[in-house]
């Protein structure tokens, strides 16, 4: 099957190849695309991305434009076949801070820098059923498009370079510089459905700093994201069928301000700073409680309700540095950076049963409770104070390329216990108290949808590590270049570790070159992973709605499971490839890939009691654990897994200059990547492997991103007209977190986008284009083996939705350069 899937991309290769005008221009100088330097994967000279030594993309402002999108999530998604940005709804948190991922890997296993330096993660961990589950990657929509010169990829394991996280590659975003230029842009967009309403507005200018070429970038960017509602009839839980569900894209408001200076001070020294703020808040929803529910109070709400998710997301950021010139090819760079994340949650909409059933000293019932309440922030923090030097010294006559430096980093992690009635059993939060619900049975406790996380689960506690790392890099000829890295960090709860990293360059002709690389990495299990907790409302396999709780490392629920301290994940990667220039004007990359993952952190299966008939406590263990908290499941992080993946990256470009007067840019990019589950163990001598990591996880990581995903496009440009047209292929995807044994497929798709632009001036010009231009969907949820989801209403995708469930969106842009 997969050679059918292949069989467009290799074709639209071919195609490219087979172009006459290549031929014709032979002699012709390097074209533009040859000469996109870079400076992530290396910290020896900058170089063209087609001359690395390991696989780099570039993506540049004018490619994100090309996009429909106001997200840098999506709009790397749809130009990059390496990443994935899966669309997520009924999620939390996740609705708001989607998980952005490299080469089918973790959120966490992709490393992001802004301007060479390191970017702090989220605060949010990913604990619902979607991709990335049990992560907390970097959330890279709090970074404007507006801001933004380019993004290099870094397609490589780079740990040994760049520390924790680089394991399946880093991401480079390096911000508009220099004075005197900027621009506006205003946007609007709707989609096929006439909802999800997308209005965007951006500007950026470039204000000189002093006379020695100093210079001052501000960046300001606000968009409106609308509610898309593509939920079916619900013909289970009410009569007669209506919608109860909120099933898309969650209603956002963004706004941002961001900053790139530079100031010469001294004699060829210059200070730099450069960060920014963001706000984002969302509106979204949990599941629906029908009237009979017993988390329902049928005298508030007789026809049910839709428990209301509000979030804020509060972003920011700041570097400061100082770097010179020493002279002799010697270079100096200190930094200090400093970033946050916060994910406050609200819930409205809502209602905690407890505090309407609870009775008072005379056994009235009080029958009131607040139906909204704050339930808690979620904060993250990170310090970093880089040193960093490099230059060329001689050994043996023979220049090489060193790079040295120090890092020191402090992670801190928050959790704000929410107001009483978001978590409280009554309001004397008394279990000794019996509250009955509706139907008789015990009442739960907290606000419905998001409970408030407790004082229980309030924490402030952090970590600090440091590290010491040395590049070498030496050209041994016009042909060869090898390279190598080591670096060792020491962490303050795990201890130490060493990693390393060899490069090799080997280019027989300015037509063909050979790259390989090889290398260990690792990743420290994060902040977020060893001191998160949390109550959570989930649906289990049969349908119903059970209290979760999230556990953290050294919890009394973790130790009596025996679950073991996490530590950190370690990896071996190895890559090799091949560029070809055959001609001035066409180029092609492949590179083959594998990457081992040892002790991989996972966030565990729910761990449910036993049912049925316990005659003895030894006969149910698990509920002789869960039961005294009285919790329906439990969940944990703990180092699980061990998996493969393998892949293949092939890019081909081919520009034609001339071409009817005009100018044709034509690639086509190819993704394959396939991680295996190699091995499933557990410490716990309660639980086993399976039980601690069941196959609906598995198939999650082995088969929620797509194997497949590739890029085709075409862009012209004749005078003041342009137009763009691309294709993306996403390969199958499967999931069956909420159908097991049922493993539910949603079918490989092609969407079409196409743009079209037209300058009116030098200065303004004004693009209209439309993404899934043939209003492509998910393949629809079985009706009988998935249910009862069809039934609730869930018609396309859920756990995993590689490009979400909008169908056909339309949009318009003016933009004017300044």
């Amino acid at each position: 099957m997969m050679h059918k899937t292949l069989r467009p991309s290799f074709l639209s290769a071919a195609l490219l190849a087979a172009f006459p005008q290549a031929q014709a221009q032979m002699q012709g100088t390097e074209e533009d695309a040859a000469q996109k330097v870079v400076v992530v994967g290396s910290r020896g000279a900058a170089r063209s991305s087609l001359d690395t030594a390991v696989p780099v993309g570039l993506v540049s402002a004018k490619d994100l434009a090309s996009t429909g999108s106001l997200e840098l999530g999506k709009a790397l998604q749809e130009l990059d076949p390496s990443f994935n940005f899966s669309t997520t709804f009924i999620s939390d948190g996740t609705d708001i801070i989607r998980p952005a991922t490299l080469r089918g890997l973790g959120p966490d296993q992709v490393l992001v820098l802004v301007n060479g330096k390191r970017r702090h993660q989220q605060a949010l961990v990913n604990v619902q059923q979607t991709v990335g589950r049990g992560s907390a990657g970097t959330d890279i929509n709090a970074i404007p498009m507006s801001a933004i010169d380019h993004v290099e990829v870094l397609r490589d394991g780079a740990a040994a370079q760049y520390g924790s996280d680089a394991i399946a590659g880093v991401i480079n975003i390096v911000l508009k510089e220099g004075a005197g230029k900027g621009g506006a842009s205003i946007s609007g967009g709707t989609t096929a459905e006439g909802d999800g309403d997308t209005y965007g507005a951006s500007a950026w200018h470039g204000f000189a700093l002093g006379q020695a070429g100093g210079y001052l970038n501000l960046a300001i960017e606000g968009r409106r994201r609308g509610e898309t509602k593509r939920a079916g009839l619900d013909s289970l839980r009410v009569s007669p069928p209506r919608v109860t569900q909120r099933i898309g894209d969650s209603l956002a408001r963004d706004a941002y301000l961001w900053t790139n200076a530079m100031l010469p001070v001294g004699h060829g020294g210059e200070l730099y700073w450069f960060g920014g703020a963001s706000r984002r808040t969302g509106d979204a929803a949990g599941f629906f409680r029908p009237r009979e529910d017993a988390r329902n109070v049928p005298a508030v709400y007789p026809d049910g309700f839709l428990p209301n998710i509000r979030t804020e997301v509060r972003d920011a950021s700041l570097a400061v540095g100082y770097r010179i010139d020493l002279g002799s090819g010697w270079k100096f760079d200190t930094s200090f950076n400093h970033g946050r994340s916060e994910l406050v949650f609200n819930e409205r909409n809502s209602i905690n049963v407890s505090y309407w059933y609870e009775p008072n000293c005379s056994c009235d019932i009080k029958g009131e409770s607040p139906r909204e309440a704050y339930t808690g922030t979620l904060g993250f923090q990170q310090s970093t104070y880089n040193v960093d030097i490099k230059g060329q010294v001689h050994f043996l006559g023979q220049p090489i390329s060193v790079a040295t430096g120090f890092e020191y980093r402090r992670d801190s992690y928050r959790i704000e216990a929410g107001e009483p009635v978001s978590y409280q059993y009554g309001r004397t939060n008394n279990p000794a108290i019996v509250i009955r619900d509706q139907h008789g049975g015990i009442a739960q406790a907290g606000i419905q949808g998001f409970p408030g996380y407790t004082p229980a689960t309030q924490v402030y506690a952090g970590r600090h590590n440091t590290a010491f790392y040395v590049d070498l890099e030496h050209k041994w000829s016009e042909q060869l270049t090898l390279g190598s890295a080591l670096r060792r960090e020491r962490y303050s709860d795990f201890g130490n570790t060493t990693t390393g990293k060899l490069i090799a360059r080997f280019d027989p002709s300015r037509a063909v070159g050979i790259r390989a690389s090889a290398s260990t990495g690792f990743r420290a299990p994060s902040v977020q992973q060893k001191f998160y907790s949390s109550v959570s409302t989930n649906l289990n396999n049969a349908g119903v709605l059970t209290e979760t709780l999230t556990a953290r490392e050294g919890s009394a629920v973790t130790r009596a499971f025996g679950i073991a301290p996490l530590k950190d994940e370690t990896s071996r990667s190895a890559s090799i490839g091949m560029v070809l220039r055959p001609v001035s004007n066409f180029s092609v990359t492949a590179d083959v890939y594998r990457t081992d993952i040892d002790d991989r952190i996972v966030f565990s299966s729910t761990v449910a009691p036993e049912s049925g008939a316990c005659p003895t406590a030894a006969a149910c263990p698990i509920r002789g654990i869960l039961d005294p908290l009285r919790v329906g499941q439990a969940q944990f992080f703990t180092n699980a897994i061990d998996t493969e993946t393998v892949g293949l990256d092939v890019v081909a470009e081919h520009t034609t200059r001339n071409l009817a007067g005009g100018k044709l840019v034509l690639s086509g990019q190819l993704g394959i990547n396939r991680t295996h589950v190699k091995d499933r163990r557990s410490s716990s001598p309660v639980l086993t492997g399976a039980q601690l990591f069941d196959d609906a996880q598995v198939t999650l990581i082995e088969r929620g991103q797509p194997r497949q995903h590739h890029v085709v496009a075409a862009d012209y440009t004749r005078g003041a007209w342009g137009a763009n047209l691309r294709a993306n292929y996403y390969g199958q995807v499967q999931g069956q977190g909420f159908t097991a044994p049922f493993v539910q497929t949603w079918e490989a798709k092609w969407l079409v986008d196409l743009a079209l632009r037209y300058a009116f001036t030098r200065s303004l010009s004004l693009t209209v284009g439309a993404d899934n231009f043939f209003d492509r969907y998910p393949t629809r949820w079985d009706t009988t083996r998935a249910a009862p989801f069809p039934q609730m209403g869930f018609t396309h995708c859920w756990e995993t939705c590689p490009f979400g469930v909008n169908g056909r969106t339309m949009y318009a842009r003016a933009e004017y350069a300044f």
